[in-house]
């Protein structure tokens, strides 16, 4: 069975090594993965759902929320503030 979202993304900065991969079957995951990836500077190659590569309003809106929770994780840990304090201060989601 195919899993649902899969990231292509590069451990290595300069592309030399091949691609890794990470599947799951959940959206919501899917974008903490990118946050994470995101944190670590890593380039993100593709995400696929089903199979298919997300066409560019899919793909930016799932980078847009993996943005969003890394901001609110970094708001977090900076100002010692709950997540409920980042989305009422800032708007970030909760």
């Amino acid at each position: 069975m195919l899993p649902k979202y899969k990231v292509t993304y590069d451990i290595d900065q300069h592309g030399k090594m091949p691609a890794s991969h990470f599947t799951t079957d959940d959206p919501v995951t899917c974008e903490t993965f990118l946050a994470d990836l995101m944190d670590r500077n890593l380039h993100i190659r593709e995400i696929a759902h089903e199979g298919v590569a997300l066409p560019s309003n899919q793909f930016d809106a799932m980078i847009r929320s993996a943005v969003l929770q890394l901001a609110s994780r970094h708001v977090c840990t900076s100002l010692k503030i709950s997540t409920d304090d980042a989305h009422v201060r800032f708007g970030l989601p909760a």
